[in-house]
């Protein structure tokens, strides 16, 4: 008899995160978070350009990439909401406190694994929305635990 293994729950809610980020519409690297909080999903997000204006793959360019922006800077150039950011925007603050955000993405050029790390404009919002840890995909497949009180050291 085949013994099943099931994945921990990290491994499942990252794994849905994965899922999430295929609806991205970036041209460099897709991401999807998910809120959890007593182990229910409250809200899903995943990077892609306010409602009602153009995606990167709409318009066939990446502003920062054009510009020749190295990844984790100028992130005020870019036409993407976060998928942190957009998780966050769809979830009640009451909902998400002593939650967990999980982020997972992949680079769209060759589809493998993009290591996931909120930038600093994310981390605040992380922290304001009442949150408590962040779990993190790594590149290499890991998984990662940051705390929030982490989070509030590096901004």
């Amino acid at each position: 008899m085949t013994k099943i293994t099931r994945p921990s729950k990290d491994e499942y809610y990252l794994n849905i995160a994965l899922e999430v980020s295929r609806r991205g519409t970036c041209l460099r690297r897709c991401f999807g978070a998910i809120i959890v909080n007593h182990d229910e999903i409250i809200s899903t997000g995943y990077c892609g350009a306010p409602r009602g204006t153009p995606n990167c793959i709409d318009l066939g360019v990446c502003p920062r990439e054009k510009a020749g922006i190295p990844s984790g800077e100028r992130y005020e150039l870019c036409r993407s909401v976060h998928a942190e950011m957009n998780a966050i925007i769809s979830a009640e603050r009451s909902r998400m406190i002593g939650g967990t955000i999980y982020i997972a993405g992949r680079n769209t050029l060759d589809n493998s694994l993009a290591e996931a790390q909120p930038c600093k404009m994310c981390s605040r919002a992380i922290i304001n929305a009442g949150l408590k840890r962040v779990v993190i995909r790594k590149a290499d497949g890991g998984i990662k635990e940051i705390s929030v009180e982490e989070l509030s050291r590096i901004i």
